[in-house]
């Protein structure tokens, strides 16, 4: 990050409204994330599982559309409970109305300015698979696993991905 900050900010110091945009810039926003950088997750439904993304937390008053806002296309499944957003020109997912919560938006952290995915060590993945909106009232999401970034090194060869044993996956 150029800014100077980090995923282990503290909420207050990413209270601020943060800008942020689609691949090509069509979709331009400006949002207050809830707890800063550490709401990040993942997700293993269908659609996250495919989507590859980290979301944070916005509350829905907390995000302004400043420019294309004609060119987000929404995209619903299953339920038709979440709403998902990306952009109709470059494809980019930029931030979705949550199933689980749905008085707050998940937001692409790659659509933030000067963030990027691989800024996290770690980012816990959640079992959207078995939704917490399924299941008995307050027992919440549960933790599917954790994803984690190793930086390379200088002059470190590629190895070829590891996969987890099948009995070791996660459900689809």
């Amino acid at each position: 990050m150029t800014t100077g900050t980090t995923p282990t900010e503290t909420a207050s110091q990413m209270r601020d409204h943060l800008d942020a945009a689609c691949h090509c810039g069509t979709v331009r926003f400006r949002v207050r994330l809830t707890n800063g950088l550490q709401t990040a997750r993942r997700c293993t439904c269908s659609y996250c599982r495919m989507r590859g993304a980290i979301a944070v937390s916005a509350d829905l008053a907390d995000i302004e559309i400043l420019a294309g806002e004609e060119s987000l296309t929404l995209y619903q499944f299953n339920t038709q409970a979440a709403r998902h957003y990306f952009c109709a020109r470059c494809g980019i997912y930029t931030h979705h109305q949550r199933r689980s919560n749905p008085h707050q938006y998940g937001v692409n952290v790659a659509c933030l300015k000067d963030v990027s995915p691989f800024d996290f060590a770690e980012v816990p993945v959640y079992d959207g698979v078995a939704h917490p909106s399924d299941k008995p009232a307050g027992s919440g999401p549960a933790l599917a696993g954790t994803l984690k970034f190793i930086p390379a090194q200088p002059g470190q060869a590629a190895s070829p991905p590891t996969l987890l044993p099948p009995e070791a996956r996660p459900k689809k």
